[in-house]
């Protein structure tokens, strides 16, 4: 049988909880699109009018 590394102490709630304090889950960076005002990410061309950066680049 193969020998494998196995927890010496218990590993107390504290010190879990604490080892998963920067697992929190972050929302969404939204903007509102100049042209449409729909919320949309940052640095993105808007799914709905096209526009980037004040120029239509998509036809939608």
């Amino acid at each position: 049988m193969a020998k494998h590394p196995v927890p010496k102490k218990k590993t107390s709630k504290a010190r879990r909880d604490a080892r998963r304090s920067h697992h929190a889950l972050t929302p969404p960076t939204l903007v509102p699109c100049p042209e449409c005002k729909v919320m949309k990410p940052p640095h993105t061309v808007c799914p709905e009018c096209g526009y980037y950066d004040g120029r239509k680049v998509l036809e939608v």
